[in-house]
């Protein structure tokens, strides 16, 4: 019997170790891929009865966000530390990106959609193992430092709300990572690490495009429900994200991606722009 795209979603969320989840997601993408071309018999999208939380490796141990010990990036156990915040980042996208496939799976959605969120997460695990060599290469490892628990609240927030997972994944947090990956790009260009300059460099492209794709299926979802995405964009991230958007932004991505400065300014830290 064949598994359906929502079963092999849940086989990776119930994944623990972030080498074999990604090694698994990315089987499963390109399975998926396959079978959108042709190449092999199709595969039914399906339903499905994700976790609510993500299987996790033992280690990092996760802490509260306020708990994670604060390093500058300025010495090389401060740049290990911000790479590792980076894969434990990209090991939380990978989930977020199948989660979004095995958690809605019961609205009627076209097959584009599930193309992208597959894309990126098989995008996302190869980030989180470019990171992980990154590491490697410095001595380190993932799960050598403690991380930021509060990652996947998002997800657990927005676990019955479609667009709510759509604002504030793609186009809330990933949206932050383009305005945050310029600067991290220089500290690791300075420190003469050209391969971890290259490895932001791929994820800094890549992100374009997944913010691009929550753009996308939320204008889409608004366009069906014939609602003004900017008035339920703000009204969606003021429901469930917690404090206002950090400037500065990186306008040129965003625009690229499909964010006009007019959905996120009025969500900006000392905006007192009122709709």
């Amino acid at each position: 019997m064949t598994r359906t795209l929502t079963q092999m979603a849940v086989e990776v969320l119930t994944t623990a170790d972030g080498r074999e989840k990604t090694a698994l997601s990315r089987r499963h993408a390109a399975a998926w891929f396959a079978a959108r071309a042709g190449r092999a018999d199709p595969i039914p999208v399906g339903t499905a009865d994700p976790p609510l939380r993500p299987a996790r490796p033992a280690k990092p141990e996760l802490l509260n966000p306020r708990d994670v010990p604060k390093r500058k990036p300025g010495s090389p156990a401060g740049r290990i530390a911000l790479l590792h915040a980076v894969a434990h980042i990209e090991l939380n996208a990978v989930d977020l990106h199948w989660d979004i496939v095995a958690r809605f799976g019961h609205i009627p959605m076209p097959a584009g959609f599930y193309d992208d969120w597959v894309k990126a997460a098989d995008e996302e695990s190869k980030h989180f193992n470019l990171v992980c060599d990154c590491l490697e290469g410095l001595g380190s490892h993932y799960g050598a430092l403690p991380a930021h628990a509060g990652m996947w609240r998002a997800a657990e927030g927005t676990a019955d709300d479609i667009m709510g997972r759509l604002a504030v994944v793609p186009m809330v947090l990933e949206a932050r990572g383009l305005d945050v990956t310029p600067g991290m790009i220089e500290i690791f260009r300075k420190a003469d690490l050209p391969d971890v300059v290259a490895a932001l460099e791929v994820i800094y492209a890549e992100e374009v495009g997944h913010v691009a794709y929550g753009s996308k299926w939320f204008n889409f979802l608004c366009g069906r429900e014939n609602a003004d995405p900017k008035e339920r964009f703000h009204e969606l991230v003021r429901r469930y994200f917690k404090g206002a958007l950090k400037p500065p932004f990186n306008e040129a991505k965003r625009a690229e991606a499909g964010l006009p400065p007019d959905f996120y300014w009025p969500l900006a830290e000392g905006s007192n722009i009122r709709e």
